[in-house]
């Protein structure tokens, strides 16, 4: 979420880093769409009003496409801006430490309202917990910090694998009752008055936990390692030295990452209780390290193409202004899906919430495009630099953003 506004004392904005984070926060939506518009998504259980061929296709292919692969490219450039904030520091004679650990304050207070008031799966909190490690360990090696990332991927996964396996015995019954009654009892709570949402959205966090300490927060970490190696380096600044690396974390990222994911979509179809998904999961966290790789190359390489380049102009603005963005996503979807609003949670195909997500993304595009032509910064990502250098910097924009 770390970004960098062209100054006097700062690098240039890397417009292919903004394009990325822009198609990331894309990826990241369709994910969280799903668990805004059905309870049973959330709870693994098969939904009774949705069971025809065509919204287990729509399932399928989230799984195999988006889980699991987004918030690890998200986490990847968290890493690499990370380090453009160290150039930045350094090049302003500021001292890095005090105007990082207030940045993460900042990410740490809005991510806990984020978690209370909109979206129990918020990542900012973790972000702000796991940005203390990268900074106590900003003096490592780009090899440490790629040990560290392999260890860190491995130990959850390898735990999970184990799990799975064990919990697979033959015979074994599956509780489809009492899922299916847990996410009927979840999804009237979040139908209810506010007071009834919030509730739930702590069950929630209470109940998930776990899944943040012991998975999602060791990759994310794992991937601000592999992120400030690359910035080390500069990657972003130096593409064209890289294009024998681009070209093999396509193709190794494809052969290892492809089949992680349809093994991994295959076991959370049906695998409820079983072992399966758990089993689904950590071949998950072993491989779509590799898909995500792949898809940063992928689109790497088609932004340096005509078409491309267009794509990556028009994603670039959400990218830039990522956190006003994700954080308006989780309020859109609260107001469209929970009792806050519409109450549509239940009401939404797999693919209608999908065909939902984009319309919200192409529609924060446009906005971030409008806004970026007249300010500086996203109207978080102002108070959060207000925060981080401890002043208010100018909000309107004085001259074009050049699109680089």
């Amino acid at each position: 979420m770390a970004t960098l506004s062209p100054d006097a004392h700062q690098p240039a904005r890397l417009l292919q880093l903004d394009a990325l984070r822009g198609f990331a926060l894309a990826g990241i939506l369709v994910v969280n769409i799903a668990s805004f518009s059905s309870a049973y998504y959330v709870a693994g259980a098969p939904d009774p009003l949705f069971d025809r061929p065509a919204d287990h296709a729509v399932r399928w292919l989230g799984a195999f496409l988006f889980e699991t692969k987004f918030y690890l490219l998200f986490s990847f450039l968290f890493g690499y801006s990370f380090t453009l904030q160290m150039s930045a520091a350094r090049h302003s004679g500021a001292a890095f430490v005090p105007r990082m650990l207030r940045r993460l304050l900042g990410l740490g207070l809005l991510g806990a309202a984020h978690a209370i008031w909109l979206y129990h799966g918020d990542i900012l909190c973790a972000y702000a917990v796991l940005g203390l490690v990268l900074l106590a360990a900003r003096r490592q090696h780009e090899r440490q910090a790629l040990r560290r990332a392999f260890v860190l991927t491995l130990l959850p996964a390898v735990v999970l694998i184990v799990m799975g396996s064990l919990q697979m015995r033959p015979g074994e019954m599956t509780d489809f009752a009492g899922a299916l009654a847990r996410a009927e009892a979840a999804q009237q709570a979040w139908l209810g008055p506010p007071a009834s949402v919030i509730a739930q959205r702590l069950r929630e966090l209470v109940n998930s936990w776990w899944v943040v300490v012991l998975i999602q927060g060791p990759c994310a970490l794992a991937m601000f390692m592999v992120g400030f190696a690359a910035g080390q380096r500069r990657v972003f600044a130096h593409l064209d030295a890289w294009r024998g690396l681009r070209r093999r974390s396509v193709t190794w990222g494809l052969a290892v990452g492809l089949p992680g994911a349809v093994f991994y979509a295959n076991a959370t179809a049906g695998g409820l209780g079983s072992g399966r998904e758990i089993l689904g999961l950590g071949v998950s966290l072993l491989t779509a390290p590799f898909l995500s790789a792949a898809y940063m190359g992928l689109a790497l390489m088609l932004f340096q193409r005509d078409a491309g380049a267009r794509i990556a102009r028009a994603l670039a603005p959400a990218g830039r202004m990522a956190l006003s963005n994700y954080l308006l996503q989780s309020l859109a979807c609260a107001l469209i899906f929970t009792g806050y609003g519409l109450g549509l949670m239940g009401r939404v195909s797999p693919g209608l919430g999908v065909l939902i997500a984009l319309g919200l993304f192409a529609g924060q595009m446009a906005a971030s495009a409008w806004w970026l032509r007249r300010f500086s910064y996203g109207p978080v990502e102002w108070v959060l630099r207000a925060l981080t250098v401890g002043r208010w910097p100018a909000m309107r924009r004085a001259a074009q953003w050049p699109m680089r």
